[in-house]
Parts: structure tokens; sequence; C-alpha cells
């Protein structure tokens, strides 16, 4: 019997040791072996591009007159009601436009008030803005005002975070980390050095992986996401065998385990 204790001892160090997932596997932005490392005090630049409009993109279009925003100030564009109704829209995931803004379709037209179909496919923002300004101004003769916005970044969280889910945040530019933390962080069983983007083209859709323990991630394109993009975090291998997200759990679990099976031997033997 003391020399099933001790076999029950060493499984129940390898199995501890074999279940516990080392913190070098979870600390983000890590000077990895290999790469050239990137201080702390040191400033890293990087370019921004622009976002394009692709399909089935919505924005909001806000059209003034001078005599328009006398009347009703700068700021002005919802009422209360409106405005509960886009936060309602906005903390379920969806675009804050998508009863009142205008769709991009699949051959990269939206349908304006006197203007009619307008082609924004691959345009940015700031584009749209000027095309749209252009085209009024035929019909307009005042001062004109155009704004031409997305609705926040839209984004989808999938496998192991804590919050997956679809995601909405009203900003303009978002990295990818303050996309993880929008859901919660990772798991600790999440495999944070390949990370899956799905992102969005105009002629269709690229997968790209990511390592989010390597600091030479800041320098990368996928610093920043874009909107619609598709963040999936896979499982280790450690998830398999159901071992706990940390050394108590995991040491609880094979207990718990080993307890019940002296508990059967015992009583086989008696």
């Amino acid at each position: 019997m003391n020399r099933f204790y001790q076999l029950l001892g060493l499984i129940l160090t390898v199995l501890t040791a074999a279940s516990c997932v080392s913190n070098k596997r979870i600390i983000y932005l890590q000077n990895l072996e290999g790469n050239e490392p990137i201080q702390e005090d040191v400033m890293v630049t990087y370019e921004l591009p622009e976002y394009k409009l692709q399909y089935n993109d919505i924005i909001d279009v806000d059209v003034k007159t001078a005599e328009d925003m006398i009347q009703s100030g700068f700021n002005a564009k919802f009422q209360d009601g409106a405005n509960r109704m886009v936060g309602q829209i906005a903390q379920t995931g969806g675009d804050i436009y998508y009863m009142t803004g205008y769709s991009v379709d699949k051959k990269g037209n939206i349908r304006l008030p006197i203007i009619g179909e307008l082609n924004v496919m691959n345009k940015t923002l700031e584009e749209t803005r000027e095309v749209i300004e252009e085209k009024l101004r035929e019909y307009v003769t005042t001062e004109l005002y155009v704004r031409v916005k997305l609705g926040g970044i839209r984004f989808s969280t999938l496998g192991e975070f804590r919050r997956p889910g679809k995601h909405v945040v009203l900003q303009d530019r978002m990295t990818i980390f303050e996309a993880i933390a929008q859901a919660g962080d990772l798991t600790p069983v999440a495999k944070r050095d390949e990370v899956l983007i799905i992102r969005q083209y105009p002629e269709g859709s690229k997968l790209h992986r990511v390592n989010l323990n390597d600091r030479q991630l800041i320098q990368s394109p996928f610093y920043f996401i874009q909107p619609n993009d598709q963040i999936y975090a896979e499982p280790l291998k450690i998830r398999e065998i159901g071992a706990g997200e940390n050394a108590a759990q995991s040491i609880a679990l094979i207990i718990s385990s080993v307890t019940a099976i002296a508990l059967v031997l015992n009583l086989v033997t008696r």
C-alpha cells in the first residue's frame, strides 16, 4: 500500500506540473528572444491607415446649412428619445446608425436624398464627405456643413474570452488590447501567441495570426483593429484534459480524483 501511495504522489506531481500554464505564455508584450528588444522608454512610431468603406458598412451623413446651425446649434443631432435608442443599440453590439444611416450595397453605392446613388466603395470617410459636399453644391448655394461618420468600431470576439460576443465602441480607433479589454480579457488557457484576426477587405476576407506575447506587435499593422474585425482565441492543449485555470484549481481537481480512487481501492481491498 505504501508503494501505491508513493506512485500516486509521483502521478500527482507530474500532473500538477503538466497542468499549469506558465507566466511566459500569459504575459503580454514581452521582448521575445531573437527579436530586437523594444525598451519601455522608446518612442514607437506607426502609420495608421485610414479606414476605407466596404460592403455592408453603415454610415451617418449629417448635412447642415448656416441657418440650421444658427437655429439648432453646432452639436444638436438627436433628441433625448433618440439618444436612448442609440445607447441601447450600441450595448447590444449593433451599428448605432442602422435605423437612420445609409448602407453600402454590394456595388459600393449608398442612396441619398436629392443626390441619389453615390459610389463610396473603397473611399475614406473624408473622401466620402468631399464627394457628398460637391454633389450638394449643385443644389445649395449657402454655406454648407457635411459630416460623415461610422457608428463607432464594431468587432466580434470568439473563443477563450471572458465575455465573447459582438461589441461596438464609440471611438475612431482602437488597439487590439483595448478590444481584448472590452471583452473582459482572455482566459488563462487562451493561446495568446496565435490569436486569429479575420479582417474584411473590399475584395473579401483574410485570416491573420498575431502574437500577443510579442512586443513587436505594436509595430505591426494589426496593433489597431478595424471595423468588422473578428478576433478568435484558441484554447491551449491543457484545456483538453480539463485542468483548472491555475495551479490551485489543478491541484484541487487532482486531489479530488486521487481521493476518489483511494476510496474505491480501500473499499475493494477490505
